[in-house]
C-alpha cells in the first residue's frame, strides 16, 4: 500500500488484514537498557513529587515490609522505554514492530497513548533486570478522531527478571494517526475507553475582561502586594486586622494602619455558587467563598480548581494569584494538597464510599517535560511546542506514564507508605496542557478481606478545565486490622 491514504474499501480491508496478521504472536524478549537503579528512581520521584521514603531512603526502606529500596510500581513501563537513542534491531524480527512500521509507511506517523493497565506481582528491587515479551492483541478499524484519522493498537507485555520470574504485566493501547487530519481542538482520546472521536473544537468568541477594582490610597497597599505576589492584610497598631481595608480602626479609633503579609492559608467559612444571570466575563461554574485566613480575618474570593459540588465548609485552601484578564491579577483559593500519610491505613479503617480529599496539581511546562524525561519518553509532543503544534496540538501535553504516576502518588499518599499497589488501570480523556490545573479525586469502591490482608479498590479521576483527563482504578493491599483491633 502506498504512503497516501486510500478510500478504496478493498485496499483498506487488505491493509487492516496486514496489520492484524501479527495478532497473538509474541515478539522476542527485549531486555531493558539498565537494571532497576536508584538514580532513575530518584529522578522519577523528584519529577512526580512523590515523597514516599521507601523509594529513596535506605533506612526507611529497611524498616518497611520490603526490607530494602523498591521502585514506584507505576514506573513499570519506564524501565523498558527505548529512550532518545533507538536500540539496535533485535536479531529475531518482531511482528508487532512490523505493524507499527506499516502504519508509519502509510502516513500514520503520530502516536499518543490512550489506555494502560498494570499488574504488579511484586515490587521491583534495585538490581532487577527486566525483559519484556510483547504480543499484539488488537488493531482497530480506521477511526476518525479529533486528533486525526488513525488506528488504535493494543499490546500486552509480560515483564520478567533474568531468572524468569514474572514481576509485572501491562496492557497498553495507543492511537497511531495521520497528523493534520483532525477535526478541531486536539485531545488525546475520550474517557470511554480510548476509542471515541474525542469531541470537536469550537472557536469561542472573545469575552469581556473582569471588572477592574477601584484603587484608592487606602487600598493601594493591597494591590501593590498582589503585584509582588503577597496577600497583604491591613493591621492597626493595636493588633486588629481588617479586610476590606478601612480608613480608621473600629476597635481603637487609630488612623495608624499598616499591614501584615498573610501566609495565604485558611478554610472555607461559607460559600455560594451563583447560577443566574451568567456574566460573560466569568468562568462557570463559579464558586464564591468567604475564606477565613489562619491570621483570623476573612476575605471574599473565588474557590477554583475543584468541582463546585466538592466544596464544603471547613475545607482547607491556599491562596494563588491568577490572571483574571490582561493586566489584572487576583488572589483566589484552591484546595490544599493533602498531606502524605506517614503510617499505613488498615483495612478496617477504610469504608466503601469513603472519599479521598481532592488534590490540585498545577500543570506547568516543567512538570510535563521533567516527568516525560524521568519516564524516558522522548516523544516530541511532550517536549517540543513547535513540533507538537505541527502534529495538531495547541501545545505540549502530558504523557500517560506521568498520568499513571500522579494517580499512584495520589492514592499511596492517602493510604500510606506500606500500602501495596496490586494493579493500576487508567484511560485518558482530554489532554493536560500547560498552565492548567488537574485536580485529583478518589473514592473507595470495593473491599475484600483476605486473611491477614485486605484488597481495596479506589476509583480515581483527574480533571482540568477541559474535562476529565484520566479516569481509572487502583487496587491496594492493606494490613487487615489495626493493631488494637487484633485479638
Amino acid at each position: 500500500m502506498s504512503n497516501e491514504s486510500s478510500d478504496d474499501p478493498q485496499q483498506q480491508a487488505a491493509f487492516l488484514e496486514g496489520l492484524r496478521s501479527g495478532i497473538g504472536v509474541t515478539g522476542p524478549s527485549v531486555p531493558s537498557w539498565d537494571p532497576v537503579n536508584q538514580p532513575m528512581i530518584r529522578h522519577w520521584c523528584d519529577a512526580m513529587s512523590d515523597h514516599n521514603p521507601i523509594y529513596v531512603h535506605p533506612d526507611a526502606a529497611a524498616r518497611s515490609l520490603h526490607g530494602e529500596i523498591v521502585a514506584p510500581p507505576a514506573m513499570l513501563q519506564a524501565w523498558g522505554m527505548p529512550g532518545l537513542v533507538p536500540r539496535p534491531a533485535p536479531e529475531s524480527p518482531d511482528r508487532n514492530e512490523h505493524a507499527y512500521a506499516k502504519l508509519d509507511a502509510a502516513g500514520f506517523t503520530s502516536v499518543v497513548a490512550t489506555n494502560c493497565d498494570h499488574e504488579y506481582p511484586r515490587y521491583l528491587k534495585l538490581g532487577d533486570h527486566l525483559n519484556a515479551a510483547t504480543r499484539l492483541t488488537d488493531v482497530s478499524e480506521e477511526k476518525a478522531t479529533a486528533l486525526g484519522v488513525g488506528h488504535f493498537v493494543t499490546t500486552e507485555s509480560d515483564l520478567r527478571n533474568d531468572e524468569g520470574e514474572l514481576v509485572g504485566s501491562m496492557k497498553f493501547r495507543i492511537l497511531k494517526f495521520k497528523p493534520g487530519t483532525g477535526r478541531g481542538a486536539a485531545v488525546t482520546a475520550t474517557a470511554d475507553g480510548g476509542e471515541g472521536d474525542g469531541g470537536e473544537g469550537e472557536a469561542k468568541p472573545a469575552r469581556p475582561g473582569r471588572p477592574r477594582p477601584s484603587i484608592s490610597r487606602d487600598t493601594k497597599f493591597f494591590w501593590d502586594g498582589i503585584d509582588r505576589g503577597e496577600l497583604r492584610i491591613q493591621r492597626c497598631d493595636c493588633g486588629a486586622l481588617h479586610h476590606p481595608p478601612m480608613v480608621r480602626c473600629p476597635k481603637c479609633g487609630s488612623y495608624s494602619l499598616g499591614y501584615v503579609v498573610s501566609r495565604g492559608r485558611g478554610r472555607v467559612y461559607s460559600f455560594v455558587e451563583p447560577v443566574h444571570p451568567r456574566i460573560p466575563s466569568f468562568d462557570y461554574p463559579l464558586v464564591v467563598g468567604l475564606i477565613e485566613l489562619d491570621e483570623g480575618t476573612r476575605l471574599l474570593s473565588n474557590v477554583i480548581d475543584i468541582a463546585a459540588d466538592k466544596v464544603h465548609v471547613g475545607m482547607e485552601v491556599e491562596c494563588v494569584f491568577q490572571e483574571a484578564s490582561p493586566g489584572l491579577t487576583l488572589p483566589v483559593f484552591r484546595p490544599v494538597r493533602p498531606e502524605r500519610r506517614e503510617t499505613t491505613l488498615r483495612f478496617d479503617e477504610v469504608e466503601i464510599g469513603q472519599e479521598l480529599a481532592p488534590c490540585p496539581i498545577p500543570i506547568t511546562p516543567t512538570l510535563i517535560v521533567s516527568t516525560a524525561i524521568a519516564s524516558r519518553d522522548y516523544q516530541d509532543v511532550h517536549h517540543d511546542r513547535d513540533l507538537a503544534i505541527q502534529r495538531g496540538s495547541p501545545d505540549i501535553f502530558m504523557n500517560i506514564l506521568t498520568s499513571g504516576g500522579l494517580c499512584a502518588r495520589y492514592v499511596t499518599d492517602w493510604a500510606g507508605p506500606e500500602a501495596l499497589m496490586r494493579n493500576l488501570k487508567i484511560r485518558l480523556g482530554v489532554p493536560n496542557y500547560p498552565y492548567d490545573t488537574m485536580t485529583m479525586e478518589g473514592q473507595v469502591k470495593e473491599k475484600t478481606l483476605q486473611g491477614e490482608t485486605g484488597l481495596v479498590t479506589v476509583a480515581v479521576r483527574g480533571y482540568n478545565r477541559l474535562g476529565s483527563h484520566v479516569t481509572g482504578t487502583i487496587e491496594l493491599e492493606l494490613p487487615a486490622r489495626s493493631p488494637d483491633a487484633r485479638a
